[in-house]
């Protein structure tokens, strides 16, 4: 892997472990699953994954064609993915995107006729799948320029479902050894570097739109 491939790697790889949040996501897949044998957790961290990585490489791979289809513009969809990412990262930072997380969490506790089943709702979509992570994916493969590019992309992509399937599995452990302080203190600093990859996105796409020939 040349150096020019190894930077996409990296930049892919840390736009998207911040975003996807599988440190924030942990504890609230602890919460969810309290109470419920060990086995069944497996299986919902297992599926969760292959349903949001499932949901990820679609819109990777077909994005660029529903854009089209709808006349989006990929700048267009590149600012308005930045905007997002930056109102992420201000969630972020003051909190209220795991704040939201908790109360979804306690709301489905709460709710004794639910489905046992939260693979779907609401690990793949929308904590793991969500608006922030399909922007992210869809726009790193409109910018990639070959199949090699876009190889690099799906390969970051796997690495980080890859971390996210870990840390659900020892999630309950991983709660009870860091606790809530550590995991807010990772989450500002994620804040921080979401913030300034947002803002990279919404110039270079206004600099295509504005000044590109």
């Amino acid at each position: 892997m040349d150096i020019a491939m190894l930077d996409l790697f990296l930049t892919a790889f840390v736009t998207l472990f911040v975003v996807i949040d599988a440190l924030g996501v942990a504890p609230i897949f602890a919460t969810m699953t309290a109470g419920q044998p060990a086995a069944h957790s497996r299986l919902m961290a297992i599926k969760g994954t292959i349903y949001a990585s499932t949901l990820l490489l679609l819109f990777a791979f077909g994005g660029e064609w529903l854009l089209s289809r709808m006349g989006v513009s990929l700048d267009a969809f590149r600012i308005a993915g930045g905007l997002m990412l930056l109102l992420m990262s201000l969630e972020m930072l003051f909190e209220k995107r795991q704040a939201r997380r908790e109360t979804r969490a306690e709301a489905m506790a709460e709710d004794e006729d639910g489905p046992d089943d939260i693979s779907v709702f609401p690990l793949a979509i929308p904590l793991l799948g969500g608006p922030g992570s399909i922007a992210a994916i869809m726009i790193f493969m409109s910018q990639a320029n070959d199949w090699t590019a876009k190889g690099v992309i799906v390969g970051a992509l796997a690495a980080n479902m890859l971390i996210v399937l870990i840390l659900l599995l020892i999630a309950p452990w991983l709660l009870q050894k860091l606790g809530h302080t550590f995991g807010a203190l990772i989450t500002r600093v994620f804040g921080v570097i979401l913030a300034a990859l947002s803002m990279q996105l919404i110039i270079d796409g206004l600099h295509n739109v504005f000044f590109a020939a």
